[in-house]
């Protein structure tokens, strides 16, 4: 266990870009010494200072240091993780799909809490000090599901931050689970979560009426889950952006996946996109490839944040999702041809909450003394490398703690 103040010595920090014919040719880094109190950065001198501190020191030989991660999107609720393997069966829509899971969340739930707990270590290590989980909130799980959640995190109490989006999987509407959200927001739920409310709910206004005015008498935000493409897919989204004007939401809403984004006219989207930039609205992608390919770059463009996730972590969704938001990052930099160091760098944001060591000038943003001790020990030369190559993580720490992995031969 760490102390409440002490030294962690030979951490390399980024200074700057190194310019060469006017353009970013590669990064500037210093290997510093940092003191931590409580669970804030108190302190950060060069390596070449000798300390004359009392404190315990620890050795982090050299290794980069970067903000944590945070998973923008999950579900900890329901997966086969830690369990046998099994791919997705075919089905042929999402009803077909819904069905398929109101047989199988019955099973799946006594292994609900320790399934999570699983996996919270694994994004842990991966990186990741903050974590949304979408929770099952229908008739078939009741609460359950939620109860389950809320014991696997608070398990990580003082090791992660979490909230937890209600998620009628089965249609607010459409499976009468109105009143049961309404319980999970006062049960520890943070967010109202909907889904497809065309295709799923079949009524665009009244389910969209009903999740903002679920919001509102909570004081909760929303994250809904947003497939529907074409002309549905549109009114859904500009309707939803009206809805959180006129509810005072702003800044407290987010679209996850939004594909309707990838099928629109340039203008188009550029226009919905700068929408829901004045209004503070977010979206969460994992990244998609083949089908669907998301304009991520020009949404951030837009001032629209976006933030990439897992989704689903095998289950019966998806055979696919590691959990690692530095291979999230690395996706994105590939797909949408992020090769020299500046866009490289720069595309560690949509993983971090939008912190980043350098800002797209080169100026040194982060950390700062005064800032919260939460952060990764990698094994990289830059953030850039670390993008590309999917570095190694050695260490992570959350508000002044070592929560996964260790810097010497025992554990801290």
């Amino acid at each position: 266990m760490l102390n409440a103040s002490y030294w962690l010595t030979n951490i390399r920090l980024e200074q700057g870009y190194v310019i060469e014919d006017g353009q970013v040719a590669g990064t500037n880094t210093k290997v510093c010494h940092l003191r931590i109190d409580g669970d804030k950065i108190s302190e950060v001198v060069g390596a070449d200072i000798e300390l004359q501190s009392q404190l315990p020191k620890y050795d982090c030989k050299e290794l980069l240091m970067l903000p944590s991660f945070e998973e923008a999107h999950i579900h900890l609720d329901k997966t086969y993780f830690d369990g046998p393997w099994r791919a997705v069966k075919p089905a042929s829509s999402v009803f077909e799909r819904i069905e398929e899971e109101k047989v199988l969340l019955p099973k799946l739930l006594p292994m609900a809490r320790q399934q999570a707990e699983s996996i919270l270590t694994l994004i842990q290590g991966f990186g990741a000090t903050h974590v949304r989980s979408h929770c099952n909130i229908e008739p078939v799980s009741g609460l359950q599901r939620l109860e389950a959640t809320v014991q696997a995190l608070n398990a990580f109490a003082g090791k992660i931050s979490s909230e937890i989006v209600a998620f009628p999987q089965h249609g607010l509407l459409r499976s009468d689970s109105v009143q049961l959200v309404k319980q999970s927001l006062a049960e520890g739920a943070t967010f109202v979560g909907g889904v497809d409310p065309y295709t799923v709910d079949g009524d665009i206004e009244k389910s969209l009426q009903t999740m903002v005015e679920l919001a509102v008498m909570s004081n909760a935000g929303i994250d809904i889950h947003l497939h529907d493409g074409k002309e549905a897919g549109k009114k859904t989204l500009t309707r939803l952006a009206d809805l959180t004007e006129e509810a005072g939401l702003q800044g407290k809403v987010t679209v996850s996946h939004a594909f309707w984004f990838a099928g629109a006219q340039q203008q188009e989207a550029e226009e919905v996109a700068k929408r829901m930039a004045s209004l503070g609205m977010t979206i969460a992608s994992t990244v998609p490839i083949g089908r669907v390919m998301m304009p991520l770059p020009m949404l951030h463009s837009q001032g629209v944040k976006v933030k990439l996730a897992t989704d689903s972590l095998t289950d019966h969704w998806s055979p696919f999702g590691n959990g690692d938001q530095l291979e999230k990052a690395g996706r994105y930099a590939e797909l949408y041809g992020c090769n020299d160091e500046l866009a490289l760098s720069q595309s560690l944001r949509f993983i971090t909450g939008g912190l980043t060591p350098l800002d797209p000038k080169g100026e040194q943003v982060w950390p700062k003394v005064g800032d919260t001790a939460s952060f990764v020990l990698l094994h990289a030369s830059c953030s850039a490398e670390a993008v590309a190559r999917r570095a190694q993580r050695q260490a992570v720490w959350y508000e002044g703690r070592l929560v996964s992995g260790s810097i010497t031969n025992r554990d801290l």
